[in-house]
């Protein structure tokens, strides 16, 4: 058993979002609907599915073929929004095989310009509203290791609990020992935290172990509390909390 809550939706579970989702391309909206529906391809996070009355007219270019997807049949469409085009961007369910998907459309998140629940951006994928993600101040201290090499430690962690992941720990600047770090040019989005403002590499004698750290300067404001704060994937570094070390968890970033 892992030591932490696993996601418990299977796939194509269906629920209503009760948000306005808005999708924009080409500086234009694409779809705004207040009747969105959360359809989980994989037990992990939802997409949504959109009505397609909802969607801004002459956006959809038919592309004239049908794909067959664990939700149905769908008809491919592209989506063009200004001078902007997005081939196979989007498709129509015709012959839907769960219930309630009739007459929705899917959009293909990266094909667009911006995303937003109300009127705030969400990144990357759209929020599960099964998941809950808490970043709670801590007295137990942190060591964190590899090879043997300590590259950080601190007796006043910050520890974030995302449903469906190990607890992350992060730490001041102060208690990381940059020497052994690499700065990286990667960079990364949640939809709970925002974007990453760095990421390093661990360079241990002649080796590179890429992008193992993060920090995120100008977190979300839910996750205000690691603003500035680095953090180590568990899965491949070795942690040791208030003197006991953690098993390197398997996730689906790491297998």
């Amino acid at each position: 058993m892992n030591g932490y809550p696993q996601v418990l939706v299977s796939v194509n579970h269906v629920e209503p979002v009760p948000r306005r989702i808005r999708a924009f391309l080409g500086g234009r909206s694409v779809v705004d609907t207040t009747a969105a529906l959360y359809v989980w391809e994989w037990p992990h996070y939802p997409q949504y599915y959109l009505p397609v009355a909802d969607v801004a007219d002459d956006v959809l270019v038919d592309e004239q073929h049908t794909r067959k997807t664990r939700q149905g049949v769908a008809r491919m469409y592209g989506i063009q929004a200004g001078d902007q085009k997005r081939p196979g961007a989007a498709r129509v369910l015709t012959e839907p095989a769960v219930d309630g998907l009739a007459d929705t459309v899917r959009l293909d998140w990266a094909a667009m310009d911006s995303w937003f629940e109300e009127d705030e951006r969400v990144f990357v994928h759209p929020r599960n509203p099964y998941t809950r993600v808490d970043a709670l101040r801590s007295t137990r201290p942190v060591r964190v290791e590899l090879d043997g090499v300590l590259l950080a430690e601190s007796p006043a962690p910050v520890m974030v609990f995302e449903t469906g992941l190990p607890t992350r720990y992060y730490i001041d600047r102060t208690g990381v020992l940059f020497d052994h770090l690499e700065p990286s040019d990667t960079v990364t989005e949640c939809p709970y935290k925002g974007t990453t403002s760095g990421y390093w590499s661990v360079r241990i004698g002649d080796t590179l172990h890429p992008d193992l750290a993060w920090a995120y300067d100008f977190p979300t404001r839910q996750l205000a509390p690691i603003a500035g704060l680095v953090c180590f994937y568990n899965e491949k570094v070795d942690i040791t909390v208030d003197g006991q070390t953690l098993p390197r968890p398997r996730t689906h970033f790491f297998r």
